[in-house]
């Protein structure tokens, strides 16, 4: 595998999602559908019995194993409580790509609602956004979110990312209306100019 299971940060443990964490999730997603659903997709954030999640996120965890994308959960460091999701996407021209055939990579992110406006989607797309420049024929990082989301483009804003334009976009739901999404890059020329972490938690945090 190019990413590793496990990413750490002052106070995140970011982890390859497992069939196991469906039990703990379940319950999350069910109480967070309103807060969700308007900005990510609906096979993500749709709440599920835990037996069909524990699919779901087996199907995460194949894709991270094989490197067609790489899906983490968002833990607390010390209480190992599940507060969201990062998640790297290989893109090229067209689209969402295998890893072997993109130039470069896209952030997403989602938090519980009880747990934003700590600083933690910041702190861990920041994660991310740090594991991306590692990859090799990696030319940008791109976050893309819904105009209408200020929270969220509150993080690219943060992390140094360049609002680049806005482009239509279909719903993340079926039978959605079209909406807006502003594409935010980071290039690698920009690392000296990112913020130091202990800098981020006063941030307002996206979804």
């Amino acid at each position: 595998m190019i990413a590793p299971v496990e990413l750490r940060t002052a106070r995140l443990l970011i982890r390859r999602w497992c069939a196991s964490d469906a039990e703990a999730l379940a319950p999350i997603l069910a109480a967070n559908v309103d807060h969700l659903a308007p900005w990510i997709p609906w096979r993500v954030a749709e709440p599920a019995p835990a037996d069909r999640l524990a699919r779901r996120l087996e199907e995460f965890a194949a894709a991270f194993d094989t490197d067609r994308e790489w899906r983490y959960g968002i833990f607390a460091l010390d209480s190992n409580d599940i507060i969201g999701d990062v998640d790297l996407f290989p893109r090229n021209e067209t689209g969402r790509a295998p890893f072997n055939v993109a130039d470069h990579i896209e952030i997403g992110y989602w938090l519980r609602a009880d747990v934003t406006r700590r600083g933690y989607a910041t702190e861990a797309a920041q994660a991310a956004l740090d594991l991306a420049l590692t990859l090799p024929h990696i030319a940008r990082v791109e976050i893309r979110c819904d105009e209408r989301n200020v929270a969220s483009a509150a993080v690219p804003r943060r992390l140094g990312f360049t609002h680049v334009g806005t482009i239509p976009a279909l719903g993340v739901r079926p039978g959605d209306s079209e909406c807006r999404l502003q594409v935010w890059e980071y290039l690698p020329s920009a690392r000296a100019e990112r913020p130091a972490a202990g800098t981020l938690d006063s941030v307002v945090d996206g979804a």
